[in-house]
């Protein structure tokens, strides 16, 4: 494939780019004519750098394309670094050939546009510049609040979306996704209702402008941190594959798409997607909306490369660069990237565009030349004006798709003004999927029913494999009845592998799985039940956690088990949204999932800071999570068990330094995710004597109190040790129990002074139980520095039994 430069003397600086990198290194090898025709472009360097050439020339923008009968130059103000490229559909053909492996019949297919699709593609335009344009105005009366990123000038992908993309593919957006969304199918109305916080919204005004959702057109967000959404969607994707799998899906050509702008796909969380997509040949396109810049800074100031559709060659996957200002060739390209994910596997799809808005109407613009190039791109480059200056125009009619397109919006105005309030304890109400308490875990079946549960797994795992697993688990079944017992490593191993033979849909993700990673956790999942079921995952918490999170949104019950818990921190921004995502979508997706991670701090640990930082106090802040620990096998199992069937997220965390203890465990118990575990009652004579504390601990925390009970008993104190198996939600009813015989409260915590679990534990306690407590809570925490290694300071940080036996009599 040759470059084939525009004509010089029609297109002075015209912006043609093929799409291939070897297609881009011929640049500099052109003729000086062709130097002057176009700015010089390196494969690997910025796409629109210019030649000193180039500078020279005058500023201009010639709009060509295949289908375009006129020819319109509007000068350009000779400041702007970032012209229109063009990507005409007759030398996009080879490209889709050459690295897409299409045939002449399925180009052929791609680029056939009816005129009922011209029309509803430009029905669909003027439809989002509308709406846009309402949501501006409705800003600036006030009537929609906080963040608002709209999308004039790249109305061609919406209109690729309403073309190409289907109800029951599932779509994952960021925070522009207005458009995105009513071209998917979502009701204009919902969505400005969502927009106006109204009752009647996308998701009830819990979500807002960065927020749409819509479970019934499979929509699933409107999301708000640069990129977070990618690995959701690769998550998406894997439960499509899952689908097929197990022989539930309803279209075996489904597939995921994930919009990311171009600065957001510098992120690293691409290249860990396009890696998980390539290895799993998953059916996901990537849609990169390439605007050039961040809210002010352009991209080629921080990205070496802006070639994103170039990024998946390392991996396999094919890419394809289009000009999104041309509605026909974005839709023929776009086509094209769509039937090579349903019929292949991963694309990528970039679309260069002008924004025509500053990033949200807070944005002042003030930064190098931004006005200059709104103003020349909204003459020059826009996608409804260029359309109708094509010889396609003379196939619509354009008034009546424009007035269908206004009459929309004006009911979409209209609905969003009648609908009501939310009520004002939707929020309180939509913190968990399964509410506090309400479920008898142990009588969930799986989605599907249990028969049919069984019938599937029957199908999907070799008998001899069945065969080899109902062995293992009777095995630690056994051991968990012994006289030893069975440690705590084994006995959530024994939970996981009962209800994944139990459920097909659920899943696990762990490094070093095969291997059973630390402590046995995930031992055997791969072996019994596939590497689609049971994933060995890079070592990125955030990425995996990021595909869980996917799959728990489209029916699975993901089980994410953490190396080391600590280093959940990698997972924090996908925690707090698999927290955030039932209520922020009005609880229209649950979100079963489970992550299970051995951590804490225990004493004389020698793990040094990292591996001992407090994560349990890290995450107690974001709302949504059930958060339990288990310090013995029996609590570890019956958490695990309940926790995987609720479908709220839930985090189950383990005492590192404890993995490998044995002790009973009662197998087929289900224990509320809601409570406490009161292990010891104090004597009444200590109670008599006003010797008796409650003590409350967790993790290694447990075993220390117990160490030192027969000190304390031999000196004529006493405890009621509650170990706090929920840290969240905080059991009120089991501590005021204990409060009332004791009235005396020691917090033996393994978290920081400065924002620990014992100060939240402290606060909730002097808030609620004041009158209980004939002394203040006396809270044994770390300091707020970082755990040290060498045994002398780690002693003075990390507090113990004899620490526990000081504090118990210092209260009485």
């Amino acid at each position: 494939l040759k470059w084939r430069p525009a004509p010089a003397p029609r297109a002075p600086l015209s912006r043609t780019h093929a799409v291939l990198p070897e297609v881009l290194s011929h640049i500099e090898q052109m003729s000086a004519t062709a130097s002057a025709a176009m700015p010089a472009v390196r494969a690997g360097s910025n796409l629109h750098r210019r030649t000193n050439n180039a500078k020279k020339q005058s500023r201009s923008s010639v709009i060509r394309r295949a289908s375009t009968t006129k020819t319109k130059t509007i000068e350009a103000p000779p400041n702007l670094e970032r012209l229109r490229i063009l990507t005409p559909w007759e030398e996009a053909q080879p490209v889709l050939k050459s690295e897409f492996g299409m045939s002449d019949a399925e180009i052929a297919e791609a680029g056939a546009l009816s005129d009922e699709e011209i029309s509803e593609a430009y029905t669909t335009m003027q439809l989002c510049r509308d709406f846009e344009n309402e949501c501006n105005q409705a800003y600036m009366a006030g009537k929609i609040r906080g963040f608002m990123h709209l999308d004039n000038g790249q109305e061609s992908i919406p209109a690729l979306l309403g073309n190409a993309i289907r109800k029951t593919d599932l779509k994952h957006s960021y925070y522009r996704d207005h458009c995105h969304a009513i071209s998917c199918g979502v009701d204009a109305g919902a969505v400005m209702a969502e927009l106006f916080g109204r009752d009647g919204g996308t998701c009830r005004g819990t979500g807002g402008s960065m927020h749409i959702y819509d479970v019934e057109t499979n929509f699933q967000g409107g999301w708000a941190l640069v990129a977070e959404q990618l690995p959701y969607a690769v998550g998406a994707a894997r439960s499509i594959a899952l689908d097929k799998h197990l022989g539930t899906g309803e279209a075996e050509d489904r597939i995921a798409v994930v919009f990311v702008g171009e600065g957001g796909a510098q992120n690293g969380r691409m290249a860990e997607c396009l890696n998980a997509a390539a290895k799993e040949n998953l059916p996901i396109l990537f849609v990169v909306i390439d605007n050039g810049r961040a809210i002010n800074t352009f991209t080629k100031d921080v990205a070496t490369n802006q070639e994103v559709f170039n990024q998946g060659k390392h991996y396999g996957i094919p890419g394809v660069l289009a000009d999104g200002q041309n509605v026909q060739d974005t839709m023929r390209i776009g086509r094209a990237a769509v039937h090579h994910v349903r019929t292949k596997g991963p694309a990528i799809l970039q679309v260069h565009t002008f924004r025509f808005n500053g990033h949200s109407p807070a944005d002042p613009e003030h930064e190098r030349n931004r006005k200059d190039e709104k103003r020349w791109a909204r003459a020059a480059c826009d996608p409804i004006k260029i359309f109708e200056e094509s010889a396609d125009a003379a196939r619509v009619d354009l008034a009546a798709c424009t007035a269908k397109a206004r009459e929309e919006v004006r009911k979409a105005i209209e609905f969003a003004n009648a609908s009501p309030p939310p009520p004002k304890d939707l929020a309180a109400q939509l913190e968990y999927p399964d509410a506090t308490g309400s479920v008898d875990y142990s009588k969930r079946e799986p989605s599907m029913g249990l028969a049919a549960a069984e019938e599937i797994t029957k199908r999907i795992v070799p008998e001899a494999t069945l065969t080899a697993l109902e062995a293992r688990i009777e095995a630690l079944r056994a051991m968990a009845g012994s006289e030893a017992g069975i440690s705590i490593g084994d006995a959530v191993n024994l939970a996981i592998l009962e209800e994944m033979l139990r459920d097909p849909t659920t899943t696990a993700h762990a490094e070093d799985l095969q291997a059973g990673s630390s402590y046995n956790v995930p031992a055997n999942t791969q072996q019994a039940f596939g590497t689609l079921r049971a994933a060995d995952e890079i070592i990125d918490e955030g990425h995996f956690i990021g595909k869980a999170l996917g799959e728990a949104m489209n029916g699975y019950r993901p089980i994410v088990e953490l190396m080391n818990a600590n280093f959940g921190i990698y997972g924090i921004a996908e925690l707090s949204s698999a927290g955030n995502t039932f209520a922020t979508t009005g609880g229209q997706f649950e979100m079963p999932m489970t992550i299970i991670g051995a951590g804490g701090t225990a004493p004389n640990q020698s793990l040094g800071a990292e591996h001992s930082q407090p994560f349990h106090a890290y995450i107690m802040g974001i709302p949504g999570l059930k958060i339990c620990t288990a310090s013995k096998p029996h609590e570890a199992y019956g958490l695990a068990k309940s926790m995987i069937r609720d479908n709220s997220p839930g985090v189950l965390l383990l005492p590192v330094k404890l993995m490998k203890t044995r002790g009973p465990c009662q197998v087929d118990n289900f224990l509320p995710l809601h409570k406490a575990t009161v292990h010891r009652h104090a004597s009444q004579a200590a109670i008599d004597a006003g010797k008796a504390v409650t003590v409350l601990t967790y993790l290694h925390g447990t075993k220390e109190a117990e160490d030192a009970i027969d000190q304390l008993n031999a000196e004529g104190y006493d405890v009621d040790l509650v170990e706090l198996t929920c840290l969240k939600p905080f059991d009120a009813d089991t501590i005021r129990a204990s409060l009332q015989r004791t009235h005396k409260l020691c917090i033996l915590d393994e978290s920081t002074r400065s924002g620990g679990v014992g100060a939240t534990m402290s606060a909730l306690v002097n808030e609620t139980m004041f009158d209980e407590l004939d002394a203040p809570v006396s809270r044994l925490c770390m300091e707020d520095a970082p755990v040290p290694y060498a045994t002398e300071m780690e002693r003075a940080m990390v507090k113990r039994a004899a620490d526990l036996v000081e504090g118990v009599k210092a209260m009485c």
